[in-house]
């Protein structure tokens, strides 16, 4: 055991990515990032405007929401595989007739935005994965 004082700051990681499998849909995992909480700041001061308010005479803070939900995306989802065609069906309402039910779709960013604005039993995986830091840790 040493004596020396170790700065926490030096210990300090502002984000991890890892790989967790969605839960009931065999095969599929997406890739997320845990977030500071200063990361998470940085990432809402982004998103929020000051306006003048009338009623109150003060300056009011606004949050663009989907801004906000576009750089929460960048932010925490990295990438997903084994979402297959059947499995959006169950988490929002899509017609995938033209396509293999057994098929991936592709992740991209544009399909990840949508599928947490659209699906709010995905984005509330997300949100509760991202949140417990025991996902990132390993200490399970």
């Amino acid at each position: 055991m040493t004596d020396i004082p170790v700065s926490l700051a030096s210990l300090m990681t502002p984000s991890k990515t890892v790989t967790i499998n969605y839960p009931g849909y065999s095969g599929m995992t997406v890739d997320l990032c845990y977030l500071a909480r200063e990361e998470l700041v940085k990432l809402r001061k982004k998103c929020v405007s000051t306006k003048f308010s009338k009623k109150t005479r003060q300056p009011e803070e606004i949050l663009d929401e989907d801004r906000f939900l576009v750089e929460y995306c960048k932010g925490v989802i990295k990438s997903w595989s084994g979402l297959k065609y059947c499995y959006l069906e169950e988490l929002l309402l899509v017609d995938v007739s033209a396509f293999d039910p057994n098929d991936n779709l592709i992740y991209t960013q544009d399909n990840a935005e949508l599928l947490m604005k659209n699906s709010s039993e995905f984005d509330t995986w997300v949100t509760e994965t991202v949140s417990e830091l025991e996902n990132f840790t390993g200490n399970k």
